[in-house]
């Protein structure tokens, strides 16, 4: 990679890379006698488990990930599978985990041979959970304390002010939110990360930007953090239309269904309804960022804000695509037309990310150059290092 960092004149950030858990993020810091209500490990033959709240998760086929398939194992799959093979095909090669999956000073010499200068770092299965926890918003709270505690201390929140890992928060208790937040802030969290979700409280199901939170995102804003919406387990229904089951794995009875589309449905979702909540209006300086939830939806997504703008004249102080366009980032998949999102966001809102080392990422996240190479070196610059660095380094 060093032809290519040469050429560029910078090392960029990426904002969109992970570590593989290990059995006891969820368990190092967790009083055993929650065990039940929140995460626990069971063998089951040769392999092992997690059990959330209560019930056995089969989610992904190996989650210790020991051996796990290489980075951007589907790369070619999601680029549109040019040799027309069979999605189970492209996961076949395993290895045994490598230390830079889980190991910070490991991490840092990858992000060295990678050509990186920083990289935002996020969950893999911790993503995945609250879904499966929501219908106790004190088991939420208990089990991602304890995955935070863990995080802070295999990764840190800006270790060297190279790898800003981002601790995982919730709304389900607005109380716990808030002293979470001011702990993590305290820590030296740039970033927080949450899921494009409604948040399930005791009280029941919430909008994020129900005046109920306020506090938080008042909080949000003083403490000068970005807060991340990451692609994970938002809780969609597919309404009878498909499995609503999550699985990572391929097997013969794969089928296309419009599951494969949940992601996008909530991020969009997410991001309309923060301009629908004037969260920008009552909160000046909230920044947010959409990483790994696509981008197709976007057009749509601008389309329906102008619609609502002209239905309801005098609702909005500005345009709502304005504040769309001046208060979130945008992530790409990498398989997604940056240009469309440099034409609908401007080249200022547009963040780049690898998914490295997951298997629907990039082989190596420098791989992603050649997609903006056509910009001018102001414009690829600022996608690929100036804009996630602005949201982190100030």
């Amino acid at each position: 990679m060093q032809a290519v960092t040469t050429a560029l004149g910078y090392l960029p950030f990426d904002c969109d890379n992970h570590y593989y858990e290990p059995i006891d993020a969820f368990t190092r810091h967790l009083d055993p006698s929650h065990g039940s209500r929140c995460v626990e490990w069971v063998t089951i033959g040769k392999r092992q488990y997690p059990v959330v709240a209560g019930q056995l998760w089969r989610g992904v086929a190996n989650p210790t990930f020991d051996p796990v398939a290489p980075p951007g194992a589907m790369h070619d799959y999601f680029r549109g599978n040019p040799d027309q093979r069979q999605p189970w095909d492209f996961l076949t090669e395993r290895a045994p985990i490598a230390a830079e999956y889980r190991d910070r000073g490991a991490r840092l010499s990858c992000l060295d041979e990678q050509g990186l200068d920083a990289v935002w770092l996020f969950p893999t299965l911790g993503v995945l959970f609250e879904e499966l926890l929501h219908r106790d918003p004190e088991a939420v709270a208990l089990s991602f304390t304890a995955f935070n505690r863990w995080l802070h201390e295999d990764w840190g929140f800006a270790h060297q002010n190279r790898i800003f890992a981002a601790p995982y928060l919730s709304l389900a208790d607005v109380d716990w939110a808030c002293r979470e937040l001011a702990w993590v802030a305290e820590q030296g969290a740039r970033i927080i990360v949450m899921r494009p979700a409604a948040a399930t409280t005791a009280n029941g199901q919430l909008p994020p930007f129900d005046e109920t939170f306020d506090p938080f995102w008042k909080q949000v804003v003083e403490a000068d953090i970005t807060v991340v919406i990451h692609a994970g387990d938002s809780g969609y229904s597919s309404n009878g239309y498909a499995d609503d089951a999550f699985s990572g794995q391929f097997s013969g009875g794969f089928k296309p269904t419009i599951k494969q589309f949940a992601i996008e449905r909530a991020a969009a979702d997410f991001v309309i309804s923060s301009v629908f909540a004037k969260m920008f209006d009552r909160f000046p300086g909230l920044r947010m960022a959409t990483v790994e939830n696509g981008s197709s939806y976007l057009r749509d997504a601008m389309n329906k804000l102008d619609s609502t703008h002209k239905k309801m004249p005098g609702y909005f102080d500005e345009h709502p695509v304005d504040t769309l366009k001046a208060n979130w980032w945008v992530n790409p998949f990498w398989e997604d037309d940056v240009n469309e999102v440099v034409e609908l966001m401007g080249a200022d809102r547009v963040i780049f990310g690898s998914d490295w080392p997951h298997i629907e990422g990039m082989p190596r996240p420098l791989d992603y150059v050649d997609q903006v190479s056509h910009f001018d070196v102001a414009v690829q610059r600022k996608i690929l290092r100036t804009n996630v660095d602005e949201l982190t380094r100030r």
